[in-house]
C-alpha cells in the first residue's frame, strides 16, 4: 500500500467526498512536478540524490503552496526506502521514537533504509527535535523535514548541521499559468472533461494575484468553475470579473517573530538609505497590510534618518520623530500618511552616515584603548574645593571670543571621528569644521614650539 493512500477498508467505509482540486491535481512524478528548477531539475542536486538514490537527511524551507509537501510526495514514490510520514503539530516523541525503533528493525532485519518525512518540522520544541540527532546522525533513519519558517531560527544548530537545506521559491508567474492549464486539460483528475474557456486577463490575474502559491491559484480555479454556471452550449466562461471574485484576499506571508519580519525591515531601510522612495513606500506599506504596528516603521525610520542621512538634512530626524508621534497618537489607518511623508522626505534627502561612523569610531577607541583623562581646564569647577585642586584653571569661554570660537583642546589626544560628507546641510558644517580644526591645529604647534 503506497503510505499516501487510506487502507482500503477506511476508503469502503467513508462516503465518496469529492478531493480539492489543489489536492487532486499533486504531481504524482519528478516530470509533473513544477518549479524549484534551482535544485529539482535534470542534473541539479536533489535531483541528482534521488535519481542515484543517495538520498540524505534535508530540510525543505519556503512559503506555502510551493510544493515541499508534494517533493516529499514524489521522493516516496521513487525511493527505495520505507516512507513513514509524521506532521509535527499531531505527533509527540512517542510516536517519534516508535517510528525510529521501526526503522531501526527494518535496517537490521532487512538492510532497508527508512525515510522519515515531518511536516510542520518547525512546530517541534527543542526537545522533541534533539531526539532525532542520534538516529539521523548514525543513519538509522532519513529525515525530510518540512517548514515554512527560517531553519535557522526554528531548527536546532545541531540538527541543521547534519541536513541539506533546500529552500523554496515562490512559483513564478509562468509556472502558476501551466500548472493552472493543466488542470483544465487533465481529463482524470481536472477539469478536462468540463468544457471551461478561461479568459487570458483571468488567467493572468490568477497568475499574479495567487503570489506564487498553486494552491491558492487552483483554489481559485475551482471556486469559479464549480460556481459559474454555464451558458447556452454548456461552456463555463472564466472571466476576469469571475477570477476576481474567486481568489480570496491575500494573506501577506509575514511573520512577526521571525525572518520575513526582518527581511521586510531591513528593504525598507535599505530603499530609504538608497534614495528609492517607492520601493521604501512598497515595503512600508507591505509590511502595514500584514499587520506591522506602525511605531515599529517609525522606529526603523527614525534610526535611518539619524544613521543615513544625520547632518546632510537634519530636518529628516525632525520629521521621523513627528511621525513617530503620530503613529504613536493618531493610529492607523491615518498614521500612513504622515510615516509616507517622512519615509519620502528621508528616502529623497542627500545622505551622509558621518555622524554614525564617527560615534562607532569614538566607541572602538573607548573598548580598545587607553582611557583618556579629561583635561584639566574641562573639569567641573563649581563646587567647594575645586579651585584648590586647579580644576577649571585656563578654561577659556567660547562666548567671549569672536566668532564664539577660541582655539581650545577639549580631548587630551589628536582625534578625528566626525567628517563630514560635504553633502546638504553639512558642506556648511564642513566648512567651518576645517576651518576650526586648522586654527586649534596651528595653537597646538606654537604651544609645543614654545615648549
Amino acid at each position: 500500500m503506497d503510505l499516501f493512500e487510506e487502507p482500503e477498508k477506511e476508503r469502503a467505509e467513508k462516503p465518496d467526498v469529492p478531493r480539492p482540486l489543489a489536492v487532486r491535481m499533486r504531481p504524482r512524478t519528478r516530470d509533473e512536478f513544477v518549479g524549484q528548477e534551482h535544485f529539482f531539475a535534470p542534473g541539479r542536486l536533489l535531483w541528482r540524490m534521488l535519481k542515484a538514490d543517495r538520498l540524505m537527511s534535508v530540510i525543505f524551507y519556503g512559503p506555502p503552496g510551493t510544493g515541499k509537501t508534494t517533493l516529499a510526495r514524489v521522493i516516496a514514490e521513487h525511493t527505495r526506502a520505507a516512507f513513514h510520514a509524521q506532521n509535527a503539530a499531531a505527533c509527540g516523541v512517542a510516536e517519534i521514537r516508535d517510528a525510529i525503533a521501526r526503522a531501526r528493525d527494518r535496517r537490521q532485519m532487512h538492510g532497508r533504509r527508512t525515510v522519515l518525512f515531518i511536516d510542520e518540522l518547525h512546530r517541534f520544541n527543542k526537545a522533541q527535535q534533539d531526539v532525532l540527532l542520534p538516529d539521523v546522525e548514525e543513519g538509522t533513519v532519513i529525515l525530510i523535514g518540512a517548514t515554512a519558517h527560517n531553519p535557522f531560527f526554528t531548527i536546532t544548530s545541531p540538527l541543521v548541521s547534519r541536513s541539506q537545506i533546500f529552500e523554496f521559491k515562490p512559483l513564478t508567474v509562468e509556472h502558476i499559468r501551466k500548472i493552472v492549464l493543466d488542470a483544465l486539460a487533465d481529463e482524470e483528475r481536472g477539469f478536462g472533461r468540463k468544457k471551461v474557456n478561461v479568459a487570458e486577463d483571468a488567467l493572468d490575474f490568477i497568475a499574479q494575484v495567487s503570489d506564487g502559491d498553486a494552491r491558492r491559484a487552483l483554489n481559485a480555479l475551482e471556486v469559479g468553475v464549480m460556481t459559474t454556471k454555464p451558458d447556452a452550449d454548456g461552456i463555463i466562461n472564466y472571466t476576469l470579473a469571475v477570477a476576481e471574485d474567486s481568489i480570496q484576499k491575500k494573506a501577506v506571508v509575514y511573520d512577526r517573530d521571525e525572518d520575513s519580519h526582518y527581511d521586510a525591515a531591513s528593504a525598507f531601510i535599505k530603499s530609504m538609505r538608497g534614495s528609492d522612495p517607492d520601493a521604501a513606500l512598497y515595503w512600508m506599506a507591505r509590511m502595514l497590510e500584514a499587520g506591522e504596528d506602525p511605531r515599529f516603521i517609525a522606529r526603523r525610520l527614525g534610526i535611518c534618518a539619524a544613521e543615513d542621512v544625520g547632518n546632510a538634512a537634519p530636518l529628516a530626524l525632525v520629521l521621523a520623530n513627528a511621525a513617530l508621534q503620530a503613529a504613536e497618537f493618531v493610529g492607523l489607518p491615518e498614521a500612513k500618511i504622515p510615516l509616507a511623508q517622512a519615509v519620502t522626505y528621508v528616502a529623497t534627502a542627500p545622505k551622509s552616515n558621518a555622524a554614525y561612523i564617527g560615534i562607532s569610531k569614538a566607541e572602538q577607541d573607548v573598548k580598545e584603548g587607553r582611557t583618556l583623562q579629561v583635561p584639566q581646564h574641562l573639569k567641573d569647577a563649581h563646587y567647594p574645593g575645586a579651585q584648590q585642586l586647579e580644576h577649571g584653571k585656563g578654561y577659556k569661554y567660547a562666548h567671549d571670543y569672536e566668532g564664539h570660537f577660541v582655539e581650545q583642546d577639549y580631548l587630551p589626544a589628536d582625534r578625528i571621528y566626525y567628517e563630514p560628507s560635504g553633502e546638504g546641510h553639512e558642506k556648511e558644517i564642513k566648512k567651518r569644521l576645517d576651518e576650526w580644526r586648522l586654527r586649534r591645529k596651528r595653537k597646538r604647534e606654537e604651544k609645543q614650539k614654545g615648549a
